[in-house]
């Protein structure tokens, strides 16, 4: 298969909407990565979106909607849930809820799940493709499963090139980290991954990570380099690229004056450069675990994670 990359202005995204009604997967730019977008309500067209990434197939997908009142077809919005869709739709946050047994989503989705995660996202791409297709798309990160998430269209044709059929190109993604995750139920609003909107915002509580996947993100090795990553470095090693931050500067830093804002929006970016040096391993500098550095803390010790499953 020849991987097409088309500008996402009109007409490419009229000819990804094409692709979508015949059943293919193609990439989609959103605010915070690119996404790897399929009808949610066809098994074919989602099991075509496992195939590309090699996705473990206990991990449920997100749902892109062009907003609440598309949502409240597919899942069973309590007042808090309603609220927070209002406050933060569109934008980074998904939202994990009971799934309408009538939502006519694939059950491949959710991966036997009784939720479902939805979002949706405030870029006009994937907005576009929503109206364009008159679908619902399931759409996690546009990479192999378990790799650096892309941030933009390159990243996605280094990793699914010659696997899926056409990439919307708009550039760098404003975010650059996976939305957050939380589930809301009988008014409480659990925090199932950090992202650009923190706990703190949402009025969310952090929970352990469970014994079972219940959302996507939650795999322990996740988002990771195929080098061997080391956290909290304070200098190189042997070998090593030593990504800097702060007073840290390293080979390449992610923000020299320790913005976390820039650091999240460059961090993958990095990751990926950092991954196709001639080097035998990459090192990352300590990143503070406040605010927005707890998500980037997250991306990175699930990179660094070991591997408990044989590369898909």
């Amino acid at each position: 298969m020849t991987t097409q990359v088309l500008p996402a202005d009109e007409a490419g995204i009229a000819e990804a909407a094409r692709l979508i009604r015949e059943a293919q997967p193609v990439a989609v730019p959103t605010e915070t990565v690119y996404g790897l977008a399929a009808d949610a309500t066809s098994g074919e067209a989602v099991a075509r979106i496992y195939a590309a990434k090699g996705r473990p197939s206990f991990n449920p997908l997100i749902v892109h909607v062009a907003g609440l009142e598309q949502a409240e077809r597919i899942a069973r919005f309590g007042a808090a849930a309603r609220a927070l869709a209002e406050r933060y739709w569109p934008g980074p946050l998904t939202l994990v809820l009971p799934l309408r047994e009538e939502a006519g989503i694939a059950s491949i989705v959710t991966a036997g799940l009784p939720t479902i995660a939805l979002r949706a996202s405030a870029h006009p791409a994937m907005q576009g493709l929503i109206a364009a297709s008159g679908r619902p798309l399931a759409a996690p990160s546009a990479n192999a499963s378990g790799r650096i998430s892309p941030t933009k269209a390159e990243h996605v044709l280094d990793s699914l090139g010659d696997r899926i059929p056409l990439i919307l190109d708009a550039g760098q993604t404003s975010h650059g980290l996976e939305s957050t995750i939380v589930a809301v139920a009988d008014g409480a609003v659990r925090l199932l991954r950090p992202g650009p909107i923190s706990a703190e915002e949402l009025g969310a509580v952090a929970v352990a990570t469970p014994d079972r996947v219940i959302a996507p993100g939650q795999l322990a090795s996740h988002y990771a380099p195929a080098k061997p990553l080391r956290l909290d470095a304070v200098e190189a090693g042997a070998d090593e690229w030593l990504i800097g931050f702060g007073p840290i500067g390293g080979d390449v830093t992610l923000s020299a004056g320790g913005d976390l804002v820039e650091a999240a929006a460059r961090l993958f970016d990095l990751l990926h450069d950092a991954d196709r040096r001639p080097v035998a391993g990459i090192a990352v500098a300590p990143i503070p675990r406040d605010g927005l550095g707890n998500a980037i803390n997250d991306r990175l010790q699930r990179a660094a994670a070991p591997r408990t499953e044989p590369d898909q």
